[in-house]
């Protein structure tokens, strides 16, 4: 977010003069969730006194999330653990939705993202990445470049839940890659691999209350209106 993060880590970044953070803490809370812990990186020392339990990436700016996230490994393999990317808002109802979900691994997504993803690009699918379910609510394909809206039945939106069993999926499927790819890999290219290994489903759960996500100026320009 160019200057904007210069000096800040990105969840404590205000939208309506509240942090991301504090957006999400109020999300949690409000569905009964008290055993918070947060995964820092970038400026650490911003988030040392909120709190939270902290699991620190020292290797942040070589890695991408999913490595981010294996640093509370104490938790995935042990609990079912609510997880959230630290750029996004949205409210208590989604995590309850999660929370209630019998599924090894599930996700929240915006089956009306056309409506958001119109308000913040002049091209909706410059952004957009394909999301297609099967007839049991069961994540198919995602995170491709799609050719064109039939491609997106909605957008994930980086709220989703593992139990141990579906963290375990994911960390069977990492210790396979060579170390530069466990390195790059992205969520929603791992859900991609988890889909392909055929093991476990991924349910989608859809969500219709407020939401989004902030990878921009731009965006909180859009969310401010």
């Amino acid at each position: 977010m160019n200057e904007i993060t210069d000096m800040l880590p990105k969840c404590l970044v205000k939208l309506k003069g509240e942090t991301l953070l504090s957006r999400q803490l109020d999300a949690l809370s409000g569905a009964g969730i008290n055993d918070i812990a947060i995964v820092t990186g970038y400026r650490r020392d911003l988030l040392a006194n909120i709190g939270l339990v902290e699991f620190h990436n020292e290797r942040w700016a070589e890695t991408n999330m999913v490595s981010s996230l294996a640093k509370a490994e104490d938790w995935l393999d042990n609990y079912p653990c609510i997880v959230s990317y630290s750029d996004i808002f949205y409210n208590a109802n989604a995590v309850i939705s999660l929370i209630n979900s019998t599924a090894i691994l599930a996700i929240t997504y915006d089956p009306n993202w056309r409506a958001l993803w119109e308000k913040r690009f002049a091209n909706p699918l410059l952004d957009a990445e394909t999301f297609k379910l099967n007839a049991n609510g069961y994540l198919m394909e995602i995170g491709h470049t799609p050719d064109s809206l039939d491609a997106i039945e909605g957008q994930y939106m980086g709220l989703l839940r593992f139990t141990p069993d579906g963290w375990a999926e994911v960390q069977r499927i990492r210790a396979d890659m060579p170390q530069t790819q466990r390195d790059s890999m992205h969520m929603t290219g791992t859900m991609q691999k988890v889909i392909e290994a055929g093991k476990i489903n991924i349910s989608a759960i859809p969500y219709h209350g407020e939401w989004g996500e902030v990878d921009n100026a731009e965006d909180l320009r859009v969310y401010n209106k």
